[in-house]
């Protein structure tokens, strides 16, 4: 049975592709100010986090760790191609390696019962 012509015009108005959403000014003013107080380059590791879209993981040259939460891994990687301080980065043992974690930021993910 042939389409009728509803389903012929809903067909050809439907989209197949999305493009993915630029980086926000308040997203680039973030990580650009990471990269400011925390020294270039700057590792940047994007994390698919399911349905609330991906996490750009920032680690500065001076191996403080950071992030901007985007919309997509796609927004994820024009963040990064947008910021010429920003490398591209996997969680390889450059990457990790590249990390200080101190003492206070342990604390802080611990949560509240290591506190105590």
């Amino acid at each position: 049975m042939p389409p009728g012509p509803y389903t012929v015009a809903v067909a050809e108005n439907e989209s197949t592709e999305t493009s993915p959403a630029e980086p926000t000014n308040g997203q680039l003013s973030a990580a650009t100010s990471f990269v400011a107080a925390h020294g270039a380059p700057v590792k940047a590791v994007v994390e698919r986090i399911g349905r609330g879209g991906a996490r750009v993981v920032l680690v500065g040259a001076d191996g403080a760790l950071g992030d901007v939460v985007v919309p997509s891994p796609e927004t994820g990687d024009a963040l990064i191609a947008a910021i010429g301080d920003l490398d591209a980065a996997e969680w390889d043992s450059e990457t990790v390696n590249a990390t200080v974690i101190g003492a206070e930021h342990r604390r802080r993910m611990a949560g509240p019962r290591a506190r105590a």
